[in-house]
């Protein structure tokens, strides 16, 4: 029996099936969206990349305005002016004289007349030793003289006596001899008391201890009660001289002909003293003498100087930093160190050009002092030179100046 079964009506007339109709293909309703969607994004694209673009512009501004002002650096002009000439050392500060107070004689100590750490004088009393021993002792010596002296008088008259009986031929020659030595002995014997006399006496100014140069005076070695003796090994005090004083110092030895041909004209070469930093000068004095030998063990001169110290800044054994001004250069041209660079092949600085761009200038540079260098060829006064910002610069590059020491 077929599939498709033909429908029955009621009163049995067969009637024809409906007839199958295919589906219908939407496939160009799918075209014209695509193409929609095409005109859209070639419509709407661009001005979204533009607003894009527009917002990338704004947070980065402040970037691109930089690039477009140049590369920002730190200047300074060249100016033309003085350049000392300094030879650099290594220096102990020394006294020129150091004396150890002793005592001449025994006795006990009767009085401390100085404080410790003062600053005493030239004939100042330090101490004062029992004196009585030698007082004593000065009397003693006193009266045997005046004995001595008594018999002495009394040979002379003895003499003048025999002389005038040898004159009458009443004494024999030899008794008038034997007078004249008595009386050489009694004179010789006066000489001795009057050596005993002054012996006392020195012994009695030896018991006063004074100062034998102006200086400070150390901490004490001995108190007050105690018994000194001349052989001690240690002393009362150590007194130092402070005013002036001297510094020692080394230099190479390369150095050495200059110094001896600036000093031909000029004497009095000035030596500075540096603290162990170099940054604050304690005292200014002047060359006093050069050694008469090399060390050939460190290649060096030693150099001597003297220096006032009325402020006392400078103290035995203190390490210094000494500066010899050799030399000073008039009217050269000065930059900051800072903008002083080199290289393998030569040494240069950048030189920022009227236009606002930065030039590569080769200069020579013999001489810097601190932060100031001296351009002997290659940069003129009233140039304007870069000190920072230097590791961005290429030549050519435009550049943003800021003077050194101009606000921000």
């Amino acid at each position: 029996m077929n599939s498709q079964q033909q429908e029955v009506s009621p009163a049995g007339v067969s009637t024809p099936p409906a007839p199958v109709h295919k589906s219908k293909s939407y496939w160009w309703v799918w075209l014209l969206v695509l193409c929609a969607a095409g005109a859209a994004a070639y419509f709407y694209y661009p001005r979204f990349t533009a607003a894009q673009g527009s917002g990338a512009t704004k947070k980065g501004g402040k970037g691109g305005d930089a690039a477009g002002r140049g590369v920002p650096v730190v200047a300074a002009t060249a100016r033309k002016g003085d350049m000392p000439v300094y030879l650099n050392g290594l220096g102990s500060v020394t006294a020129f004289n150091t004396v150890t107070v002793r005592t001449r004689v025994d006795g006990e100590i009767m009085k401390v007349a100085f404080t410790e750490g003062q600053l005493v004088k030239q004939g100042d009393l330090l101490v004062q030793i029992d004196p009585r021993p030698f007082q004593v002792q000065l009397e003693q010596a006193q009266g045997q003289m005046a004995k001595d002296g008594a018999a002495l008088k009394n040979a002379k008259l003895d003499l003048e006596r025999y002389q005038v009986l040898y004159a009458q031929e009443a004494v024999p020659k030899q008794q008038l001899d034997t007078q004249v030595a008595t009386v050489t002995q009694s004179e010789g014997v006066i000489q001795t008391d009057q050596a005993m006399i002054d012996n006392a006496k020195l012994q009695l100014v030896y018991s006063e201890i004074h100062s034998p140069l102006t200086g400070r005076i150390g901490l004490r070695l001995v108190d007050q009660g105690n018994i000194v003796h001349a052989a001690d090994a240690n002393g009362l005090a150590v007194i130092t001289q402070l005013q002036p004083i001297a510094l020692l110092f080394n230099i190479a030895e390369d150095s050495l002909p200059a110094v001896q041909k600036k000093m031909q004209s000029d004497p009095n070469l000035t030596v500075e003293a540096w603290d162990r930093d170099l940054k604050k000068k304690l005292a200014t004095g002047r060359l006093l003498t050069i050694d008469n030998q090399i060390d050939q063990t460190t290649g060096t001169v030693r150099f001597k100087a003297q220096f006032e110290n009325t402020d006392d800044s400078l103290f035995p054994n203190q390490f210094v930093n000494a500066r010899l001004l050799l030399d000073v250069r008039r009217g050269v041209v000065l930059v900051p160190t800072a903008a002083v660079q080199r290289s393998p092949l030569a040494t240069f600085i950048y030189v920022i050009k009227p236009d606002n761009t930065a030039e590569v200038r080769n200069v020579t540079s013999t001489l810097t002092e601190g932060d100031q260098a001296m351009i002997d060829t290659g940069l003129e006064p009233g140039e304007v030179v870069v000190i920072d910002g230097i590791d961005k610069l290429q030549a050519g590059t435009k550049v943003t100046t800021r003077m050194a020491g101009a606000g921000t």
